[in-house]
């Protein structure tokens, strides 16, 4: 089959730091490239794939600064695509909302994937004025704003099985925060659980501009504490012995997470997950076998005394059985072939019927 994924411009495929959208990307490219299927990838030009790479701009916006306008290369990039969409079996957009106005009127079938969250009032009129243009969620509860929108399939992200393996560890001592430093990821919940539990905390997370000042006047000053060490951002490298040094995973966010990448990947070191019940929680985490949901701090201070019940070795299979980036390629493959025949369907009977 021949794929194109168009991927967002912000941060290289994949990021060299934190990048959700642009890493589960790579993973799928990847992936549908070893399943033996022609793939090319519009990026930016410092991404780094197997496939075919079209340089859309010449590097991820993120590292360039003299840019100030992100929705132009954008604009540019969608016309690429455009230029050569005849060329493929279907195109794959990873650009929210941006494709649909162009790509519904032209032959080729197309599918988004909606990577982030969906209860915007503004995307109401949105959906509703292109009711056809096929989408895939992230998880069952990333539809709940939207019920109207042409939902194709819910798969759930996936990551390359040896990216990141368990490291023999003289056993986790501390808690692990990994993420974005941000109101929504609650930081300060983390800090308060691991206080409550006694447990020294370790935190690494990324600070967009748009949080420095959440971050400057309400978690710097909670960093002062003894139980706490903010370690920063950290690269792909260095999360395999970041997360299986860690007796657990904090992840008490304050919103409806639309899947939570982060999840997978403590899953992927054996490493259990202490997760408020939010969003895409429920479907993740196997409570009791790959960690504990939680309703609140109280909760999560609880379930990190039920710890020993549950088996590493176990929540690394589950990772394995449910969330390889191989699963995840082969469940798009489904969903494009699906896609294909609904496209094709309507040409045979108007070409019947003429």
């Amino acid at each position: 089959m021949r794929i194109a994924q168009i991927a967002p411009l912000h941060e290289a495929v994949p990021p060299k730091f934190y990048g959700g959208t642009e890493r589960v990307v790579s993973y799928l490219t990847e992936a549908l490239v070893d399943l033996g299927h022609d793939v090319t990838l519009f990026a930016s030009g410092d991404s780094h794939t197997k496939a075919t790479l079209v340089a859309a701009w010449p590097r991820a916006l993120r590292l360039d600064p003299s840019n100030r306008d992100v929705l132009a290369p954008h604009m540019l990039m969608l016309e690429k695509v455009r230029l050569v969409a005849h060329e493929f079996d279907v195109l794959h957009f990873h650009l929210d909302y941006l494709p649909f106005s162009l790509f519904s009127q032209l032959d080729t079938p197309f599918v988004t994937t909606l990577h982030g969250r969906l209860d915007l009032p503004e995307l109401q009129a949105v959906f509703n004025a292109f009711p056809k243009a096929p989408v895939v969620s992230i998880s069952d509860s990333q539809r709940f704003p939207l019920p109207q929108a042409n939902w194709l399939d819910t798969i759930y992200h996936g990551l390359p099985e040896k990216l990141l393996m368990p490291k023999t560890q003289k056993g986790p001592q501390y808690l692990a925060f990994l993420g974005r430093m941000c109101p929504e990821k609650r930081p300060d919940l983390a800090i308060e659980i691991a206080a409550q539990s006694g447990l020294p905390l370790k935190i690494a997370a990324k600070i967009d501009k748009a949080d420095q000042e959440y971050f400057k006047t309400e978690i710097e000053p909670l960093l002062s504490q003894a139980h706490v060490e903010f370690v920063g951002e950290i690269n792909e490298q260095q999360k395999p012995a970041f997360l299986s040094g860690a007796k657990a995973l904090l992840f008490p966010i304050d919103w409806c997470e639309p899947f939570g990448l982060v999840m997978i990947e403590a899953m992927a070191c054996g490493t259990p997950v202490i997760a408020f019940n939010r969003g895409s929680v429920s479907e993740v985490i196997d409570h009791g076998v790959t960690g504990y949901i939680c309703d609140d701090v109280q909760g999560a201070v609880v379930a990190l005394q039920r710890l020993d019940e549950l088996s590493r070795t176990e929540v690394r299979t589950q990772f394995e059985r449910r969330f390889s980036a191989r699963t995840m390629a082969r469940n798009y493959v489904d969903s494009y072939t699906s896609l294909l025949h609904a496209t094709t369907r309507p040409a045979l009977q108007r070409a019947t019927a003429g």
